[in-house]
Formats: structure tokens, sequence, C-alpha cells
């Protein structure tokens, strides 16, 4: 029953996040991990909200993924109270951190209005699986099959070294 309730909270808040950037063409977020990694995300939800804070083109256009989530984040801090919880280097990443990401933005969704249409959820809804979690499971599973490579590859070398050893001594 929680996993559901998770589910659904899930995609309350990421109906509200849609909804929210519809505006905004140069976002689409369809996770919560890879959709928020080069920081449009955030500021576009920030700017949907408060547009009086801060020049949107101005970050979209001239900054790297990494400035543009420092700034979303010092934004929300300075003008929300939302401390900084999360670091631009963790999350300017293929695949950031899901947890971190839910918990940063259910942050934003307790302090930014948080109207939730029926026609955004549907939305929501009708996304493809494969794109909210497949690819999610995808990028996790390539990381694991680079981490087992390499793993064997410095077990090889450590073997090689160590027979080397051996026969010097």
């Amino acid at each position: 029953m929680a996993g559901l309730q998770q589910t659904n909270s899930e995609k309350i808040l990421l109906s509200w996040v849609r909804q929210s950037t519809r505006n905004y063409p140069q976002v689409n977020v369809i996770n919560f991990t890879s959709s928020w990694s080069d920081g449009l995300a955030f500021n576009a939800l920030l700017h949907s909200h408060r547009p009086d804070l801060f020049d949107w083109n101005a970050v979209a256009s001239q900054q790297s993924p990494v400035q543009r989530l420092d700034h979303a984040f010092n934004i929300a801090r300075q003008h929300l109270g939302i401390e900084k919880l999360l670091d631009p280097e963790d999350v300017a990443t293929a695949c950031p951190d899901k947890k971190s990401i839910l918990m940063y933005v259910t942050s934003l969704f307790q302090v930014l209005p948080q109207q939730v249409t029926m026609e955004a959820i549907r939305e929501v809804e009708m996304l493809p699986r494969h794109s909210r979690v497949a690819k999610e499971e995808h990028v996790q599973v390539h990381h694991q099959q680079r981490f087992s490579q390499e793993v064997s590859c410095i077990t090889f070398l450590l073997a090689f070294c160590c027979s080397k050893v051996v026969v010097s001594l």
C-alpha cells in the first residue's frame, strides 16, 4: 500500500511540475532523474511561479548546467527559504539520485502554489512507461555493467601484478 501511495504522490508531483513548466519549450520533465540534470527544470519551475525573481532567458541561454542548478538552488534558498539540499555537481549527471530530486521538488511543492489539474495528472499517466522507468533502469544497469567491467579489469591487473611479483622473488 505504501508503494502505491508513493506512486500516486509521484504522479501528482510530476503533474504539478509538468503543468508549471508547460510554457517553457526547453523543458520536458518526464521523470525525477535525468529531466533535472541540466538545471532548466528547476529554474523553469521557480520562474513559472515567481517570474519577478530572475530573467529566464539569461539563465536558460547563457549558463552551464552546474551554474543553472546553483542559480536555482540559491534563488530557492534566498527567496523561498528552502535550504540548498543538493550539490549542483551531484545533479548535473546522466542519472541524478531520484530520492534526492523528489525530496527537493517536494520542498518546492510545499512553498509554491499547488494547483494540479486532472488533465495534468492524466497527461502523466499517458507518458510511456518506457520514458519514465525503463530509461532510468537502463542507465542504472549500464552503470552497474561498467562498474563490473572496471572491477574485472582491476582484478585482472592485480592478479597479473601479483604473479610478476611472485615470479620475481
